[in-house]
């Protein structure tokens, strides 16, 4: 049995403002960070790394009882017999994360919470709290980058191997991802890249892993599953156009969207893969047969929402398991689609497409897919984004696709365009 003490007081602070003060002595860092509505979480220090939660005992000190907040990053395709490049490959194999001081941002306001295998040393805290509350305004700057090209050659025959698979009926979809080399015109940090991304026009879940000189970071539109309580919620996410240069541009857009018989199968294909998970591991389950639209800052979405109550036994690590990969990062079938991914692309995509999230002591949390995001070392890196290719798909059309998919983690590098949730 692993004891854990946890100490968490509200303070008064921006917490963004707070972690760009802190993380100047920490290597090891950590963000979940919803941006449209307040469940945030920004991690700084490892305390422990555990490879299950079902030993860790955890007592709560401080004026708010908190749970600790665990961190969890996680592979597209662990299994991968082919090696990440040398950036994915620096980071460790871990699964639950417990940094020594979590930012946190909820519906009780900033809360700084100190983490520790003994009892929580007082003055630690005092100093935490002071440095948090005379932390400067974050700045933002932006970062000159340029990206090297891919071969749009490469991605046609990549395409047309996907199509030859659905043509001899080994599946229906199959999701392909291209990837870029970004080179920077100057050092910069994972500090950076979260604050323009915070800041700045991504719209989605801002996540970041930092271990020692590398960092993998993005915005990311898709919720994987959420758990609070007995409680469940996914969304199908599938089927894409641009968003548009105007508000009636965007509308006729989305209309198109949902007329057009090609995306909405690639949609179907994500709902009743969702469906079916719900409803082997939940109750009271609730897929709609039709889907919305999610309109972010360069594309439209297909969304079906997706909720249930959890069966007992059940667990958000199990329910993550069995939602990742979906259709929609995977292909359908999953797990010859998967196969088939390994054979065309010509890298392992490491956490790109991963699920990444955090769990607190009693279960509950919550796991993104890790969408719109690169991998870096504060000098160069990798920047990912992918689409799916069913029958009729156009090599040409999906290339352009990703290209506007790339926008979001490029946006990273800006530090002059707003943006809000």
């Amino acid at each position: 049995m692993t004891k854990i003490f946890s100490h968490t007081r509200p303070i008064d602070a921006d917490i963004v403002d707070a972690f760009c003060t802190l993380q100047k002595g920490f290597t090891d860092q950590f963000v979940y960070y919803r941006k449209d509505r307040p469940v945030r979480f920004m991690g700084l220090g490892r305390c422990i790394a555990l490879p299950t939660l079902d030993d860790a005992e955890c007592e709560l000190e401080g004026p708010e009882a908190h749970q600790p907040v665990f961190f969890s990053f996680n592979r597209f395709d662990a299994g991968n017999p082919a090696p990440a490049d040398e950036l994915f490959e620096a980071f460790p194999r871990l699964r639950f994360m417990l940094p020594e001081i979590v930012l946190i941002e909820g519906e009780c306001g900033p809360l700084l919470q100190v983490n520790s295998l003994g009892p929580v040393y007082p003055g630690r805290i005092e100093r935490f709290v002071r440095q948090a509350a005379g932390a400067p305004p974050r700045r933002r700057e932006s970062i000159p980058y340029r990206l090297e090209p891919d071969s749009r050659e490469a991605w046609r025959e990549a395409v047309a191997a996907a199509l030859g698979a659905i043509g001899e009926g080994r599946v229906e979809k199959v999701v392909l991802s291209r990837r870029q080399r970004l080179v920077a015109a100057r050092p910069f940090s994972s500090k950076d890249l979260l604050v323009n991304l915070i800041d700045g026009s991504a719209r989605g879940t801002v996540l970041l892993y930092r271990y020692a000189d590398v960092f993998f970071c993005g915005c990311t539109p898709e919720l994987l599953v959420r758990k609070r309580g007995c409680e469940v919620e996914s969304m199908c996410l599938a089927g894409t156009c641009p968003a548009g240069g105007s508000e009636e541009e965007r509308a006729r857009l989305a209309d198109a969207l949902m007329a057009d018989a090609k995306n909405r199968a690639e949609h179907d294909y994500v709902a009743r893969f969702i469906r079916e998970v719900f409803h082997r591991t939940c109750y009271d389950v609730d897929v709609p047969d039709r889907p919305g639209i999610l309109s972010l800052t360069h594309v439209q979405h297909l969304h079906t929402p997706a909720r249930a109550r959890m069966l007992d036994g059940m667990d958000l690590w199990s329910m993550m398991g069995d939602l990742h990969p979906t259709p929609a990062v995977a292909g359908t079938p999953v797990g010859e689609a998967r196969m088939l991914l390994r054979r065309i692309e010509a890298y392992n995509r490491g956490f790109f497409a991963g699920a990444c999230g955090y769990v607190d002591g009693a279960g509950d949390g919550e796991f993104s897919v890790a969408l719109r995001t690169g991998v870096f070392d504060g000098e160069v890196g990798w920047v990912y984004a992918g689409c799916g290719i069913v029958d009729g798909s156009a090599a040409d059309d999906e290339y352009d696709e990703i290209d506007l998919k790339l926008r979001t983690i490029l946006s990273a590098f800006d530090g002059e365009t707003r943006g809000g949730a």
